[in-house]
């Protein structure tokens, strides 16, 4: 099998990806935590399933991509067959989503919540996944194909949990401050 030399060069590329990954799943804990105030409608549990949970999975999948590239294998094999395995569940996963966004009904979903909640994953996650399989023969043009997957995970992340938080600053909450007004009566 292909021996290392193939990930020489990417440890930096992965502490940088792997830390913006940890520090933004401490972030998205801390922005749950202040929305936790807020009064729960009714199925908001299904539509944080489809939006929110994802966000900390993909998040999730870049902070052990880090983890997996980062250690000192012998051979790629090991390494690649992990990846895969990740890329193969993430896969799986999208599939979930997919069902969820389809079930909730808090939220009529648009283009662009399609585009960054399953389309964008799951090429990112067949990305992944079919690195790990070009791996044992192209094994260092493989490597950008799992940085281009988890920089794109990296920042489909980021576009989500931006998305999440202006829609529940400007509509959830406008909404709710508005129907808690009282009327006047001319």
């Amino acid at each position: 099998m292909t021996d290392m030399t193939a990930l020489t060069g990417w440890e930096n590329f992965y502490v940088i990806v792997g830390s913006s990954a940890g520090a933004l799943i401490g972030l998205q804990f801390v922005v749950i935590t202040l929305f936790a105030d807020m009064p729960i409608a009714a199925g908001q549990a299904q539509a944080g399933d489809a939006f929110a949970t994802p966000t900390i999975v993909h998040f999730g999948a870049v902070l052990l991509l880090s983890a997996i590239v980062n250690v000192p294998w012998r051979e790629v094999a090991g390494a690649a067959v992990l990846w895969g395995i990740l890329g193969l569940a993430g896969i799986a996963y999208e599939v979930i989503v997919l069902r969820r966004m389809r079930m909730q009904t808090v939220y009529r979903p648009q283009f662009e919540d399609w585009l960054f909640h399953v389309l964008l994953p799951l090429a990112a996650y067949a990305t992944l996944a079919g690195s790990a399989y070009a791996a044992g023969s192209h094994a260092r043009g493989s490597m950008f194909g799992i940085g281009a997957a988890a920089l794109g995970l990296l920042f489909i992340g980021i576009h989500n949990a931006w998305d999440a938080v202006t829609y529940h600053v400007f509509f959830v909450k406008r909404a709710r401050g508005e129907a808690e007004r009282p009327r006047s009566g001319h």
